[in-house]
């Protein structure tokens, strides 16, 4: 089981490479957001124990918080959340016009653009919950947030959250049964809620919905991008 999180982190990245190879459209969006994400893996340290112990190379987890696996997983993580809802719909993207920009609601689109990382230090800070309930928070407030904002992407939202919700349960699920004592020996079940859907903790579904929601409109987001006709 040492090398389990590194090769599934790597069967996350070539799900991400599969994605860039078919749709060349979108390799952009891509790269943007898995460079965006991949910076989440040093918060490891914030996770390590409270929430799990991974065996990594080098063991450099047990030894300082910190290992590469996490920066791949981020990096594949983001770029595939961000892209599901624009690969697998038929949708066409446009530019959001000038005039939409200066409706007054814009006025915060930089601080709505904030506020997952805000919440989480103030959830951090000033809570006692495990790490991971105060990244999902933090990441369903940024979509909410995100929401409020621009209107137009709830939909593809929600859409994108779902799907990634059932990739990761299918990638995680396949770990699971690969290694079916990894979730037992890993995760801190006693501090979590303890429930496994179909070995899967469920606290790494309330992640993968919430980073789906958040992550799958940051391109248009940060891009000043929308969803327009369905494309032929």
């Amino acid at each position: 089981m040492k090398f389990a999180y590194l090769t599934w982190s790597l069967i996350l990245l070539g799900i991400w490479a599969l994605i860039y190879a078919a749709r060349p459209a979108l390799r952009r969006r891509m790269w943007l957001a898995g460079l965006c994400t991949a910076p989440l893996g040093l918060t490891e340290p914030l996770f390590v124990p409270d929430y799990w112990q991974p065996p990594t190379l080098f063991d450099l987890a047990a030894r300082t918080g910190f290992d590469l696996e996490s920066l791949l997983f981020a990096f594949a993580a983001g770029g595939i959340a961000s892209t599901l809802y624009p690969a697998l719909v038929p949708v066409q993207e446009k530019g959001v016009e000038p005039c939409e920009r200066r409706h007054p609601r814009h006025r915060w689109h930089r601080l709505m653009l904030s506020v997952p990382f805000v919440a989480f230090a103030i959830l951090y800070l000033a809570t006692d919950l495990n790490p991971i309930y105060t990244a999902s928070l933090a990441m369903l407030l940024g979509g909410l947030a995100t929401g409020l904002c621009r209107p137009d992407l709830w939909r593809p939202m929600c859409i994108a959250a779902l799907l990634f919700t059932a990739l990761y349960f299918l990638y995680f699920a396949s770990l699971a049964a690969v290694y079916p004592d990894y979730v037992s020996r890993v995760w801190r079940l006693e501090r979590l809620s303890g429930l496994l859907i179909g070995g899967v903790p469920l606290e790494e579904l309330l992640f993968a919905a919430t980073l789906g929601l958040m992550w799958g409109s940051l391109y248009e987001h940060l891009a000043w991008r929308r969803y327009a006709r369905h494309r032929s």
